[in-house]
């Protein structure tokens, strides 16, 4: 514990200046003042427009219109919820709704004047905006198929719940933390969640045949966390979640904002200085880390369906880049109602719908299902995109309709009927459509012509993992224009169609093929 408190001091000598803010007014003032905006009556300040209103999931665009981030515990989303967020879209947002990869939802283009209203009808069906941004606990993520048929080892809902009453809408936790803090756990037998890309991340575990968790930490983008080589038992969840956010609000850093998410205070005090720090706070014996259980790959059908036991499916609804109307969201609270079906988000910015076998087809034949049936194909099911320059001042590309347009133009010229492929697309550095985990990760950027003129380009990344390990991309074309995408893609997914294996996934495919080879020998070979 001294050798966390002398680095820790040593790294706030001098606070930036969003620190700063947290000290000008108190936390629970926010309700006044947001109804004071809505109504005109008072300004936004620097300090709410940098700090308070984010801390309650309100982001103000260079438009001057407000996105509004909304918390999805586990990704379960009500049909009371689903209705609310899609009238609201309608009538405030331009129709226009995003899935993002924490299981969350973002409402844009809302007006300061509306605000308030908005998160009192969010308020009434059980859904909060609260902590959605900047210094704060972001969405605990799980799997999709949480507690849902023979993937689900135990249901991780309740412990999300748990986990969520210590921070919560609590004035103690609000804004405080050094920087975010992701958090995930997940119980079951597929990875569908990044999991170990997280600050903190429960990885399902057996040790002695008892079922519990890996403890991973210090996970952001760019970085997968590490083995804390702690076995936590699921008894003792809550009290070691509670040891380390703990640790990392005290400890964590408070100087440069670019390194101070907790993988920087454990790089600088080490992995085994903060596993004993949890280990004297929580004061457990605890056993060394277990066999890890996810291990399992899911390969989706060309329909989206997926058997979950006897009685029940899961059918895949595809949102290309993860962008849905209001009107969409409105009728899937109806179609959600109807059939007696659940509404699980999933990280790849899509939606499953879980019902009875007996309402497949009911489901197949609404309007919603048709709509969206044309992206069932390989290079939809599991791509990502994050909102890009269309709706944000980092990004370098619009990732979002460029990712579509890939995916459109490969499965006109190189269908593939099996397998899987994840393409995940980022604006730029940031990282946020976490490129660097993906089978093929798109970074924006700026490029060169050979005409001498910047244009509009990608660094490409391959060789992601998130089955059976977890590993970081590696570089594999560095700064290729836009307009040479399509063929450069269109090559390298011939080169796995008619060398993989029946159902391969390009993971599976990678580790086979083509992991060994250098970035230059990979390329000779497309």
């Amino acid at each position: 514990m001294q050798k966390l408190k002398e680095i820790s001091l040593s790294r706030s000598l001098k606070i930036n200046k969003i620190e700063k803010l947290k000290y000008v007014k108190p936390i629970n003032d926010f309700y006044e003042d947001l109804k004071a905006f809505c109504d005109g009556k008072k300004i936004p300040q620097e300090e709410d427009i940098n700090f308070f209103l984010k801390c309650f999931g309100l982001f103000r665009k260079d438009d001057g219109s407000f996105m509004l981030r909304i918390r999805i515990p586990a990704g379960e989303l009500s049909p009371e919820g689903a209705l609310a967020i899609g009238e609201i879209s309608k009538l405030y947002g331009k129709n226009h709704i995003d899935i993002t990869t924490r299981q969350q939802i973002e409402l844009r283009f809302l007006a300061l004047e509306h605000l308030y209203e908005i998160m009192g009808r969010l308020d009434s069906v059980g859904i909060s905006s609260f902590q959605t941004g900047i210094d704060n606990f972001r969405n605990i993520v799980t799997s999709s198929f949480d507690g849902l048929g023979e993937m689900s080892i135990i249901p991780t809902k309740p412990l999300i719940k748990q986990m969520q009453t210590i921070f919560l809408k609590k004035e103690e936790w609000i804004g405080v933390l050094p920087r975010k803090f992701n958090t995930a756990i997940l119980c079951t037998t597929i990875n569908d969640c990044n999991i170990y890309g997280h600050d903190c991340s429960f990885v399902v575990a057996k040790k002695d045949s008892e079922i519990g968790f890996n403890l991973y930490l210090g996970g952001k983008v760019g970085v997968q966390g590490t083995d804390s080589g702690l076995f936590i038992a699921t008894k003792d969840v809550l009290n070691v979640y509670t040891a380390i956010i703990n640790l990392f609000k005290e400890y964590g850093f408070r100087d440069n904002r670019n390194k101070n998410r907790l993988h920087f205070l454990i790089e600088a005090v080490g992995l085994e200085t903060f596993v004993e720090a949890i280990k004297t706070v929580t004061t457990l014996d605890f056993k060394s880390s277990g066999e890890i259980l996810c291990k399992e790959e899911l390969i989706l059908k060309n329909d989206g369906t997926i058997e979950l036991d006897e009685k029940s499916v899961a059918i895949h609804f595809v949102i290309p880049s993860g962008i849905l109307s209001g009107e969409d969201m409105i009728e899937l609270s109806s179609l959600d109602l109807v059939t007696d079906s659940k509404i699980r988000l999933s990280v790849e910015q899509s939606f499953y719908l879980v019902t009875q076998k007996d309402n497949i087809n009911d489901i197949f034949s609404s309007h919603l299902y048709q709509k969206y049936q044309t992206y069932q194909t390989l290079y939809f099911h599991n791509q990502i995109a994050c909102v890009g320059s269309t709706n944000c001042s980092y990004g370098v590309i619009p990732t979002k309709s460029e990712a579509v347009a890939l995916s459109n133009y490969l499965q006109k010229h190189i269908p593939i009927s099996d397998g899987k492929v994840r393409l995940y697309w980022s604006g730029c550095v940031k990282g946020c459509g976490i490129h660097g985990v993906g089978d093929i990760g798109f970074e924006g950027c700026k490029v060169k012509s050979s005409d001498g003129k910047m244009v509009l380009g990608v660094h490409i990344f391959i060789g992601g993992k998130a089955t059976k390990e977890a590993k970081e991309a590696r570089i594999l074309k560095k700064s290729l224009p836009l307009n040479e995408l399509n063929n450069f893609m269109l090559r390298l997914m011939s080169f796995y169609k008619n060398h993989k294996k029946e159902q391969e996934s390009f993971e599976s495919f990678d580790d086979r093929v083509l992991s060994g080879l250098s970035a230059d020998e990979i390329l000779a070979l497309l």
